[in-house]
């Protein structure tokens, strides 16, 4: 496993770890919850995996790609090369928790996920090398090494919101303004 993704299943599991129901399901209002970001994580996991997977198995090419417009070369060096993943931005539809797993169930399928993208991931660096693999909607073409270091630094993101949710706030009002 690439060494951004298996920092992130570590983080990922220290974050979890220990977590009562309460601690799971606390969430700011109108945020999600630790459980609904586990979710969320999985789905970016297995969404990412699933592209790559199809564009091995469809022709054994890459998927075709293009080269990166200037505004996905400038969010690319933010969040990849420098690491800062911005907050308050809407997450696709197709990665947005629904919410129907227990805790338990959805760290088990984000922990899943992120071996199953890991293994895609592997296998097209095996099969193609070092360019681009695929696209993503945001950043544009992306090599093995960027994808894993996006999905570290959006992770790691997330792992800071857990943690957070995680300690019982004092005094619930000011919790429910410092997201």
């Amino acid at each position: 496993m690439n060494i951004d993704l298996e920092k992130l299943r570590r983080e990922i599991q220290d974050a979890a770890a220990d977590m009562s129901e309460a601690d799971w399901r606390r969430a700011p209002v109108g945020r999600w919850s630790s459980a609904q970001i586990v979710e969320h994580l999985g789905r970016t996991y297995g969404t990412t995996a699933k592209m790559i997977e199809l564009a091995v198995a469809s022709s054994g090419a890459p998927a075709p790609v293009r080269p990166a417009r200037l505004k996905e070369l400038l969010v690319r060096l933010v969040v990849v090369e420098l690491g800062f993943f911005p907050s308050g931005l809407d997450a696709p539809e197709v990665v947005v928790p629904r919410g129907e797993m227990a805790p338990e169930q959805a760290l088990q399928k984000a922990l899943a996920a992120l071996e199953r993208m890991s293994a895609a991931i592997d296998t097209a660096v095996e099969r193609w090398g070092s360019g681009p693999i695929a696209m993503h909607m945001i950043l544009g073409p992306l090599n093995a090494r960027q994808w894993c270091r996006f999905h570290y630094i959006h992770g790691h993101h997330h792992v800071a919101q857990i943690k957070l949710r995680s300690r019982k706030p004092r005094n619930e009002a000011v919790f429910q303004r410092a997201f």
